[in-house]
């Protein structure tokens, strides 16, 4: 738990402010975002990133650990092994809060706060490289083994050729079955 803010709490004692920042931090590992008051998200944040934190150590204390504030079994499974892989290589800053218009009844300002969706990088590059590197060595083998420097070219011709009769022919059964 973070450390408590001098001044009132939210909504009475330390030990129902505890209670109602589980409460949040539950419904924010299970259903992805929550909208509740800027306040409560400001109070939240902390609390969520060093539960998902404890969840990338991934050990069982940190899971005993997470158990004592989020007590929900399922949700606890869900942020160890659903969450915390998604924030594998990100040091930190796993949620975001968007504050949102004021609610209707009270005017009391409100956000979404709302975990970070990690970005799928593709490490494509590298492999391109390497198969590039492998094509040009099976070429430099090929000539040095006196084969015939068309015979790749040709050979991939046939396959487009195949492939283009192949694609021919589904087109017509196509035709036919609409006939």
């Amino acid at each position: 738990m973070p450390t408590p803010t001098k001044g009132p709490r939210l909504g009475g004692s330390p030990a129902h402010e505890k209670l109602m920042l589980a409460n949040l931090a539950t419904s924010l590992f299970k259903h992805g975002r929550i909208k509740t008051t800027e306040t409560k998200a400001k109070r939240l944040r902390p609390l969520a990133e060093q539960l998902i934190t404890k969840a990338k150590r991934g050990d069982l204390h940190a899971r005993r650990q997470a158990l004592a504030v989020v007590r929900d079994k399922d949700v606890v499974f869900q942020l160890f092994d659903q969450i915390a892989p998604r924030f594998a290589t990100r040091p930190g800053g796993y949620t975001r809060i968007v504050k949102t218009g004021p609610r209707k009844g009270d005017a009391a300002p409100m956000a979404i706060i709302e975990l970070v969706e990690e970005l799928e990088v593709a490490v494509a590059p590298a492999p391109r490289k390497a198969a590039a590197r492998k094509a040009a060595k099976a070429d430099s083998i090929a000539v040095l083994a006196g084969e015939d420097e068309d015979a790749p070219a040709a050979a991939a011709a046939s396959a487009s050729d195949d492939a283009a009769e192949s694609a021919d022919a589904a087109a017509d059964e196509d035709d036919e079955k609409k006939a």
